[in-house]
């Protein structure tokens, strides 16, 4: 085979490695949290209110990679369970700030284990935490340069 076809390989497309990768992830994470009755999106938004509650849509959509449009329905949804609430700004109509009901700040003594509980399903045997942390920071680094060229 030559190198231009071996190129075109499927097992050497870095980008079928990630989208493997993501779904399935997303696969046990949506196992992980049907205790919680939330979905993967919405475990998301909740991690960037607890760690600051009383954040814009524009600020979630940022942090999130999602734009409005997309995050409007989840915000409407999660709004419905009772896990935030949405307020216009008193100093800007357009601008609505989204916070954590104290349903939605609970929720978080309840998911303060699934990180540890993901990443033993990351770690094969032999495999550090180092190595895990390692990965993380790689993946990290790969978004930040993914972001730059977006």
């Amino acid at each position: 085979m030559s190198l231009k076809s071996e190129n075109l390989l499927l097992e050497n497309q870095i980008c079928f490695h990630f989208y493997a990768i993501s779904r399935l992830t997303n696969q046990l994470y949506t196992s992980i949290l049907k205790k919680l009755n939330i979905t993967y999106p919405q475990y998301l938004v909740l991690l960037v209110l607890w760690e600051r509650d009383g954040q814009m849509i524009k600020e979630l959509g940022e942090r999130l990679l999602l734009d409005t449009n997309t995050l409007t329905p989840l915000l409407k949804r999660m709004q419905q369970k009772g896990l935030l609430s949405r307020e216009r700004s008193g100093e800007d109509e357009r601008k609505v700030i989204v916070s954590l009901t104290p349903k939605g700040q609970q929720m978080k003594e309840e998911a303060v284990c699934i990180p540890q509980e993901i990443m033993s399903n990351f770690s094969s045997e032999g495999q550090s935490a180092e190595q895990a942390v390692g990965l993380r920071k790689a993946l990290q680094q790969i978004l930040e340069t993914l972001k730059e060229k977006a």
